[in-house]
């Protein structure tokens, strides 16, 4: 427990703790309760303060999220949402795991080691998620998926995300950040139905303020693999 403690910075704990209670706020808050929601919001938010440590728990804890957050996304039938997180985010999460623990900074350490995003994979990457969009789209408007376009969208910023994540890319954070904003508007439009999806709308938000931190730690942890003392 001592360990773990030490592990996070005081900022990290404060930054989960928040996260967690305005998580927690807003369930108890809510007049409608569906307590999956409650428990994906906050394996999510964990698993975001991992991920910005370069830690492979993260992963682990994403692949627990994205069955829970499948099955809150199938009861409102945002189906796009369902087969994101349970056909793509997880088996991403765990083909990151494995290049995640193949590449450690060092030997023995459980932080992982930054890789250049190249042009070529990029632009593979790209021409990737424009495949996976359009197909994706014609997917969900045969299941009359509500709110098609953001959806659709959801889609490809979740796969762009994801991808980084296993090129073990500092930009992850920004895609997941386009991710965030876009699930925030599909669970205000859910709210409007059901006020017991409003603490994804408050998930998603923490999320944000999660990935712009996580963002400007991996970009500081890249300057320090990369600098001469560790080279």
């Amino acid at each position: 427990m001592k360990k773990l403690l030490s592990y996070f910075s005081p900022f990290e704990w404060a930054l989960w703790g928040c996260s967690s209670a305005v998580i927690i706020l807003s369930y108890i808050l809510g007049q409608e309760f569906y307590i999956l929601t409650l428990i994906a919001s906050l394996v999510g938010v964990s698993s975001l303060i991992f991920i910005a440590k370069g830690n492979v728990v993260g992963q682990f804890l994403i692949i627990i999220f994205s069955v829970l957050y499948g099955i809150v996304s199938l009861k409102f039938r945002y189906y796009g949402e369902m087969i994101t997180y349970v056909f793509m985010s997880l088996p991403s999460a765990v083909v990151a795991c494995i290049a995640w623990l193949k590449n450690p900074s060092d030997k023995g350490k459980t932080e992982v080691k930054i890789a250049k995003m190249t042009k070529r994979k990029l632009l593979l990457l790209s021409l990737a998620s424009i495949a996976v969009t359009v197909v994706f789209y014609f997917i969900l408007e045969y299941f009359d998926t509500p709110n098609l376009f953001l959806s659709t969208l959801s889609v490809s910023t979740s796969f762009f995300a994801a991808s980084l994540l296993i090129f073990r890319s500092p930009y992850y954070a920004l895609a997941y950040g386009a991710n965030d904003i876009v699930l925030i508007g599909l669970w205000v439009f859910a709210s409007f139905e059901s006020l017991s999806y409003l603490p994804m709308v408050f998930c998603f938000l923490t999320f944000l303020v999660n990935d712009g931190y996580g963002f400007l730690s991996w970009k500081k942890r890249e300057k320090r693999q990369n600098s001469p003392s560790n080279n």
